[in-house]
């Protein structure tokens, strides 16, 4: 295992994740009374691992159609499409 792969990936997922809805949706069902914290951190944790799982296979068919520089660019458009997205719909409320 490659540890700086690892520590840059690992970086950049925990930010990613910070403040996103799945934190918040991980947050709203721990917050409830009756509910195990276990069962919602090893529900949230496997949901996490299974998407990841399927980035990673996704990642890998992709990456034989298309050049790094080519999903980049696309990965970086989508990005800066969702943040205008998201910008647009704060103003209007």
């Amino acid at each position: 295992m490659d540890p700086r792969l690892f520590l840059t990936v690992f970086g950049s997922v925990f930010l990613a994740e910070i403040g996103d809805k799945t934190q918040l949706a991980t947050l709203t069902f721990a917050s409830q009374p009756d509910t195990s914290k276990w069962t919602v951190f090893w529900a949230s944790s496997a949901a996490l691992v299974v998407t990841a799982a399927i980035g990673v296979l996704a990642g890998g068919w992709i990456s034989r159609v298309a050049s790094p520089k080519t999903l980049s660019i696309a990965a970086g458009c989508a990005f800066m499409l969702i943040g205008a997205w998201t910008l647009v719909r704060a103003l209007k409320s």
